[in-house]
C-alpha cells in the first residue's frame, strides 16, 4: 500500500469571500449574501482540490469565520475572552468568554460538510473539527462561571465534540481530524498570555482522550490529531517550543493518525527520531500513523516532488514504514480573514496552495516507489 497522504483542511479564502465576511460582520450584507459567496468559494475549493489528485478533499473551510466577536457569536459568549495566541509578527487571536451554561455549538462542522458534499464529484471528503482542548479555554482560567461548574462544562464539551465528529461521519466524511494547534503552545509560558504557562498540556491530552474514548478502535483509525506551531497571516505562535515538550504526550492520545508540522523545522531528523520512539503500534487497539509535514504553507516557494520524496525517505530511517504518512505543516489559512502578506495576496496564496498539494501527491508517489511500499 503506498504512503498515505492527507490535507489538513483549510485553504486561503479568496479576496471576494474575505470582503464578504467583513461586510457581514459590519452589517452591510445579509446572511444569504454571505452564504452565496461561501458556496462559490467552497465549490471552487473542492473542484480544484480534486484536480490535484488528493485522495480526500475538503472545501477548504471556506464557511468557517475567524471573527470571534462578529455576528456569528453564540448568545452565551462574549468577545472579550483570553488570547488564544500572540503570533511572532505581533498580531493576536482572541477567544470568546463563556458567560453562562450550557455550552452548545452554534454551528457544527458537519453542517458545513453537508453543504459542500454535493460539490465532490469524484473524491470522498474529510473534515477538520475544533479540539475540545481549544474550547476548554472558553472557561475562565482562574475562577468560575456562576451556576455552571467546570465539571459540568467539561462534560458538555465532550458531548458536543463527540456529536460533531459523529455527525461528520454520518454525513459522509471518510476521515475527521481534530485541530490541536494549542498543544505546542501549551508549553510556551508566554507571560503576555497566562494560559500558556498554566501547565495545561496534560489537561488537554486527557480531555481529548475523553472524546476519543467515546469511539471504537475501528472508528479511531479514521480520527486524527493535527499539531503545528500556528499558521496565521504567514506567521507562527510557538515555533520556538521544542518538539520534545510535546511529542511524548501527543502520542498518548488514542487517535489513529497524526498530522504533524515538520517541513519548516530546522532539525527534521531529530524530530523524526522522537516520533519513531514515541509513536505507538497499539493505542488502545489502533496502530498510530504519523503524517509528517512535507509542505510549508507559510512559504510562497513551492516544494518540488523530489524534496517531498527526500523528506519521506529520510523519515523512514526513524519511523516504521507502515506508520508514515505525508501532509502539509498546517492548514493553508485557518482563519477567514488572512491577507497572506508573504504571498502578496490571498488569491495568489490560493493558487500556490493547489500547486503545493499537487507536488506533495507526486512526491509521495515517488517515495512510495523508492521505498517499495
Amino acid at each position: 500500500m503506498p504512503i498515505p497522504t492527507e490535507v489538513v483542511g483549510s485553504l486561503p479564502r479568496p479576496k471576494y469571500l474575505q470582503q464578504a465576511y467583513a461586510d457581514y460582520d459590519a452589517g452591510k450584507i445579509s446572511r444569504d449574501e454571505l452564504v452565496k459567496q461561501q458556496d462559490k468559494a467552497a465549490n471552487d475549493s473542492v473542484t480544484r482540490m480534486e484536480k490535484t489528485g488528493e485522495t480526500l478533499v475538503t472545501d477548504g473551510e471556506q464557511r468557517v469565520s475567524s471573527t470571534l466577536g462578529g455576528m456569528g457569536l453564540a448568545d452565551n459568549l462574549a468577545a472579550d475572552g483570553q488570547y488564544f495566541a500572540i503570533f511572532d509578527d505581533g498580531h493576536h487571536r482572541q477567544l470568546p468568554r463563556l458567560l453562562s451554561g450550557p455550552l452548545k455549538y452554534k454551528t457544527y462542522a458537519y453542517e458545513n460538510l453537508k453543504r459542500s458534499l454535493p460539490y465532490a464529484k469524484s473524491h470522498a471528503m474529510k473534515q477538520a473539527v475544533i479540539a475540545p482542548s481549544m474550547l476548554y479555554l472558553l472557561y475562565p482560567l482562574n475562577g468560575t462561571v456562576e451556576g455552571y461548574p467546570k465539571e459540568q462544562f467539561v462534560e458538555d464539551l465532550v458531548n458536543e465534540c463527540e456529536k460533531d465528529i459523529r455527525g461528520c461521519f454520518e454525513a459522509g466524511a471518510k476521515r475527521v481530524s481534530i485541530d490541536f494547534t494549542e498543544g505546542r503552545l501549551a508549553s510556551k509560558n508566554d507571560p503576555r498570555n497566562p494560559w500558556t504557562g498554566a501547565q495545561l498540556l496534560k489537561t488537554f491530552v486527557d480531555l481529548n482522550n475523553k472524546v476519543l474514548a467515546r469511539f471504537s478502535a475501528e472508528e479511531r483509525r479514521n480520527i486524527g490529531i493535527h499539531t503545528c506551531p500556528g499558521g496565521d497571516c504567514d506567521s507562527v505562535h510557538s515555533h520556538e517550543v521544542p518538539y520534545a515538550n510535546l511529542l511524548p504526550s501527543l502520542f498518548q492520545m488514542n487517535a489513529g493518525y497524526f498530522l504533524i508540522q515538520l517541513a519548516s523545522e530546522k532539525d527534521k531528523a531529530s524530530v523524526y527520531e522522537q516520533i519513531g520512539k514515541a509513536i505507538r503500534r497499539d493505542a488502545n487497539g489502533v496502530k498510530q500513523v504519523a503524517f509528517i509535514g512535507v509542505i510549508n504553507p507559510l512559504d510562497p516557494k513551492v516544494e518540488t516532488p523530489e524534496q517531498v520524496c527526500e523528506d519521506l525517505v529520510t523519515a523512514s530511517k526513524y519511523i516504521q514504514k507502515d506508520q508514515i504518512g505525508a501532509t502539509d505543516d498546517c492548514g493553508f489559512s485557518p482563519f477567514s480573514i488572512d491577507v497572506k502578506p508573504k504571498h502578496g495576496s490571498p488569491d495568489f496564496a490560493r493558487d500556490v496552495a493547489f500547486e503545493k498539494i499537487s507536488n506533495r501527491i507526486k512526491g509521495v508517489k515517488m517515495a512510495s516507489e523508492k521505498l517499495g511500499i
